[in-house]
């Protein structure tokens, strides 16, 4: 099968290449991807990784080989799936980590949500109910970031979006954030506390998101996109009453259930896929410089060719 490959002489450092089919285990089916999605963790790993690896981790397609233990979607179903080596013609992936996509969502639209869509709404779920609580994201202007406001705003809470550019503020506002505050000055100036904060930046921005915690809330860590150390003042993680928390996200196990909800949040209008590129996997060196130098907000989505698409390529995502 065809694949992008890590390639360290190849200037965005993959290619295109050929390796053998995956051969699926007892609990795996066998997908035929139709798209896949880049995300920054995963270029940012590739200097880690052998040459002639296939990466990748979102994908969608159709079911060609159902597993072998009688599990799991039968051929021909049209699914979500999450697993290693999502950049290729096919995915052998286990059932647990697939789901049925409803005949209203679109495949490329699917192959999104994944990775930042699970990360979205396992780290809320964490936070229990959000009903009327105060929540912050920063970063909201990245995938993880996008999906946290919808779902946040669904889920009942009062969403205060951080951003970079406060050009982007309509698109958040219509996404469902009641504020949002620009750079790390409007992070500082915002008065009132927050019951949950998902931190994305990393750095000053997790600095000043602490200071913010009203007492029992919780922070999630669930990203470094500034790369920047974060540096707390001395005195500054001691608070009389409720203890705040610092917590870390990386629960990707057994992610199918939630990968279904997303496909039927999706489906029904409720989630938006917020796909910002959409290109040929030809162009893979044109997708990797968008997603490193943050050219475009919102997923970019690379069309397996060869593969039956959802139609013409489109970049539906500007604000």
């Amino acid at each position: 099968m065809r694949a992008l490959l890590v390639d360290p002489l190849a200037p965005c450092g993959l290619r295109l290449g050929e390796v053998a089919d995956p051969e699926p285990g007892p609990g795996q089916v066998l997908v035929q991807v139709h798209h896949a999605s880049l995300n920054p963790g995963e270029l940012g790993m590739l200097a880690h990784l052998p040459a002639g690896h296939v990466g990748g981790y979102d994908a969608a397609g159709v079911v060609v080989r159902p597993a072998s233990d009688g599990t799991g979607p039968a051929a021909g179903t049209r699914v979500l799936a999450f697993g290693s080596g999502a950049w290729a013609e096919l995915l052998a992936v286990g059932v647990a980590d697939v789901a049925p996509l409803p005949g209203a969502a679109a495949l490329a639209e699917a192959a999104a949500l994944p990775m930042a869509g699970m990360t979205a709404l396992r780290t809320l779920r964490a936070a229990g109910s959000l009903l009327g609580r105060r929540v912050l994201i920063t970063g909201a202007t990245g995938a993880v970031g996008r999906y946290a406001v919808q779902l946040a705003f669904r889920s009942g809470a009062h969403v205060v979006a951080s951003v970079r550019d406060g050009a982007h503020e309509a698109a958040l506002t219509a996404l469902g954030a009641h504020e949002v505050v620009v750079g790390l000055a409007g992070l500082r100036q915002v008065g009132e506390p927050f019951d949950v904060v998902l931190e994305t930046v990393g750095g000053p921005h997790l600095v000043a998101a602490w200071s913010l915690l009203a007492p029992g809330a919780t922070l999630h860590s669930i990203g470094w996109a500034s790369g920047e150390p974060a540096v707390f003042p001395a005195g500054s993680t001691f608070f009389p009453g409720q203890a705040r928390t610092l917590s870390s996200f990386g629960d990707a196990a057994a992610v199918g259930a939630d990968l279904g909800l997303l496909a039927a949040l999706l489906a029904s209008g409720a989630l938006s896929a917020q796909v910002g590129w959409r290109g040929s996997w030809e162009r893979a060196e044109e997708a990797a410089q968008v997603v490193r130098e943050r050219k475009v907000t919102g997923k970019v989505v690379i069309d397996i060719t060869g593969a039956h698409t959802d139609g013409p390529e489109a970049n539906p995502v500007r604000g």
